[in-house]
């Protein structure tokens, strides 16, 4: 199995359990080097693990450390910052595991959003963006929005979305307690989950974008290898 772990934003404190237990037991730790506090790795990992720093690495070369840890029954962990979900650039690497039918987990993280809240003490309230400047890696412009406290209006919530610029059919989801033992999933579009979730009114979040698409797949530029950065050159022309 090959987990991706988030490793929260910064603090080694700041892991969570599940996180922790498993950095302790892997075989095999792929950490994002310029990003990922080193302090994680050194406090977590087993003396024999074997650790390999990600940051001049192309998307090639990690994922054939990971694949070569799976072959050999290494418990493998791909180690991102902050949760993997926000920025992780995970899709690709995602991909080529379901290309070679390798199995993984992800392990979700204390994203910087939520310690940037706390380091000043206050509370998201509002409508909140999160989004990012363009740079060379280009900035994706379909919306990929979340709704808490909303499972009770679904219909209400995916009528909103419609008339906000969605097409009715827009993949879309509804999450109901995410990591408890009664999970549950229900996918479809906007037009459909309101009849799909009948029954889930609370202790859920519904999902909206082609982000849920399986189908669609877009590349970061930053394990690319013809991409250069403070940590690795390319062999090709573009340069910093």
């Amino acid at each position: 199995m090959i987990y991706f772990i988030g490793a929260g934003p910064g603090a080694v404190d700041l892991i969570t359990v599940r996180g922790a237990e498993l950095l302790h037991k892997a075989g095999m730790i792929v950490y994002a080097g310029s990003l990922v506090n080193p302090e994680l790795v050194k406090k977590y990992a087993a003396e024999t693990c074997e650790i390999y720093d990600s940051a001049g690495m192309t998307l090639e070369e990690i994922m054939a450390k990971l694949i070569d840890g799976y072959t050999r029954n290494l418990l493998t962990v791909r180690l991102h910052s902050g949760d993997p979900a926000l920025y992780g650039a995970i899709r690709e690497q995602i991909d080529i595991l379901r290309e070679n039918n390798i199995p993984f987990e992800i392990v979700p993280g204390v994203s910087s959003l939520f310690a940037a809240a706390a380091a000043l003490k206050t509370e998201y309230s509002h409508t909140l963006l999160i989004s990012r400047v363009e740079g060379r890696t280009p900035l994706l412009h379909d919306k990929a929005t979340v709704l808490f406290l909303s499972a009770g209006m679904i219909d209400k919530a995916c009528n909103e979305l419609i008339n906000s610029g969605y097409t009715p059919e827009t993949p879309a989801a509804i999450v109901y307690k995410a990591s408890w033992p009664e999970e549950k999933i229900i996918s479809g579009t906007l037009a459909t989950l309101p009849e799909l979730a009948d029954g889930i009114h609370k202790t859920a979040l519904i999902l909206a974008g082609e982000f849920l698409d399986e189908s669609i797949s877009t590349k970061s530029k930053l394990y690319d290898k013809n991409f250069s950065h403070e940590f690795r050159n390319s062999n090709s022309s573009v340069h910093e």
